[in-house]
């Protein structure tokens, strides 16, 4: 799924706040090389590990990372935690200790005189407390030394049928910046969903399960009663349902946003409910399926779905760092 097609850079790059390392799959995509990653989530690091390998060291709490015991690099990627910003979270923002990592994070910046970085959050920040928490980290990143370049963008946009919004700041060094803007990575037509509902486990959803009565007096919920005919929802191949709110909601040839938690996505493959797997989550993050494969029968998919939820989409990053390359001419 790499959309990359030359590259001509040894650029090296940590990973912060790494997940499962989406980010990271996007630059090593562009031929850019991880010289290290910060995680604190154990389940997320065997995942990452399952990927990547067991040897790296994993610098552990960025806040209390000597930026002397990090090897140098060019960029930093790393995604902000979702807990302060989200907004089905309690939106504590700069107040909550998590909402200032963007401090750890300038700290060592500064330290290692960093030219380049990418960083993500989830929307809800634009807005937060009208919008003063983004100004505030705008301006912390500007006395930082950096021009900042942030936009909104949608996953479904880049390379996976997954509407998916978050948004995304790339910073340039103030000394780097040569005269020309940065330019954001143009849209793409989303791919078929069908190429990504491809998990043959045993993730049938039928009345053999303990949760399909939950289902059928959901359909028949205030929201839903009397709108919903399963034999008609079951004749449309690669329908899907989300569950997580009140209403049922429907979408075709895309899946709406994975979350962290709430794993309430269904879809019809063969005339039959299927759950949206761990598996399929990957795949629908940007993660190749070779990849993806190495987490069967080793991560349970309690752990995979919300892992996918927390994660950056693979292509975006991609199609994000080329952008990035190609305006510091290290990308032909």
């Amino acid at each position: 799924m790499s959309m990359a097609t030359a590259q001509k850079n040894n650029l090296k790059f940590v990973d912060f706040c790494a997940g499962i390392g989406a980010g990271r799959l996007g630059l090593q995509n562009l031929g850019l090389s991880c010289v290290g990653f910060s995680e604190i989530d154990k389940y997320a690091e065997r995942t990452y590990r399952e990927f990547f390998g067991q040897e790296e060291k994993n610098h552990g709490d960025l806040m209390k990372i000597n930026a002397n015991d990090l090897p140098d690099f060019d960029l930093m990627i790393a995604g902000f935690p979702c807990q302060s910003f989200s907004v089905i979270g309690q939106r504590k923002g700069m107040d909550d200790h998590r909402g200032q990592i963007i401090y750890g994070l300038i700290k060592i910046m500064n330290a290692k005189n960093l030219p380049y970085f990418i960083l993500e959050n989830v929307k809800g920040l634009v807005n937060h407390e009208g919008g003063k928490t983004l100004k505030v980290i705008l301006e912390e990143l500007d006395k930082a030394g950096y021009k900042v370049y942030h936009r909104v963008l949608n996953s479904l946009d880049y390379g996976v049928p997954q509407m998916r919004e978050r948004i995304y700041f790339v910073g340039i060094r103030k000394d780097l910046v040569n005269g020309n803007n940065f330019e954001w990575p143009k849209q793409v037509f989303p791919p078929d969903v069908q190429d990504y509902l491809i998990d043959d486990g045993e993730m049938e959803f039928n009345e053999k399960k303990r949760a399909y009565e939950t289902f059928l007096k959901y359909l028949d919920n205030k929201y839903n009663k009397g709108l919903f005919k399963i034999e008609k929802l079951l004749k449309e191949d690669y329908l899907v349902l989300d569950t997580r709110q009140s209403d049922l909601r429907l979408y075709k040839n895309k899946v709406p946003t994975l979350r962290t938690g709430r794993h309430g996505v269904l879809y019809v493959r063969g005339g039959k409910f299927r759950r949206l797997s761990g598996f399929e989550s990957l795949l629908l993050q940007g993660f190749p399926k070779n990849l993806s494969e190495k987490t069967k029968g080793k991560i349970a998919d309690v752990y995979l779905l919300s892992q996918a939820g927390n994660a950056m989409t693979v292509s975006t990053i991609e199609a994000i760092g080329k952008s990035l390359l190609n305006y510091t001419n290290h990308y032909e």
